[in-house]
């Protein structure tokens, strides 16, 4: 950790807080009382809807269709293509998004947040999301350390509810 993680650590927590905050309640599907690991709506759709494969091949959020849809983990999917359905049904977890589709930035401050699929970044063939755009520049600002902090702190946190956190 280097010396400057605390106060950026503070920094982001007071932007989640503004950020949270200011969000519209209309916003996402999210439910604050649940204890799943993996954010969907109560549909079970995740990242409403925005195809994960096209994160890696397009390197671009991209709204999928639920024609070319799939189920993983208590999850659906859906896909912009065939290829792309098919390419997830080879390696669902490869695809799927870290912290079970909550905000990274939220993973290593021990919180479980919503997230704005556009607002994402593959790491290391992984695939990491974030509340909004503030949260995301915050996230940004020191990746390796973020990823290590919500990867330690995801498994403490990871079934209780987000009210609770």
């Amino acid at each position: 950790m280097n010396r400057f993680f605390p106060t950026a650590l503070l920094s982001a927590a007071l932007a989640l807080a503004i950020a949270a905050g200011s969000m519209p309640s209309t916003a996402y599907a999210y439910d604050p009382d649940s204890t799943s690991v993996i954010n969907v709506a109560k549909d079970a759709l995740i990242l409403q809807g925005y195809d994960v494969v096209a994160y890696f091949t397009a390197a671009k959020p991209t709204q999928g269709d639920a024609k070319y849809s799939a189920t993983h983990d208590g999850a659906t999917y859906h896909f912009a293509s065939e290829a792309n359905l098919k390419a997830f049904q080879a390696n669902p977890s490869g695809y799927a998004p870290q912290y079970g589709g909550f905000c990274a930035m939220g993973a290593a401050l021990g919180k479980k947040l919503d997230v704005d699929p556009t607002q994402f970044k593959v790491v290391g063939g992984k695939l990491y999301l974030n509340l909004n755009a503030d949260v995301f520049k915050a996230w940004s600002k020191n990746v390796p350390e973020n990823i290590a902090t919500g990867d330690a702190t995801w498994p403490k946190i990871k079934s209780k509810t987000p009210a609770s956190l």
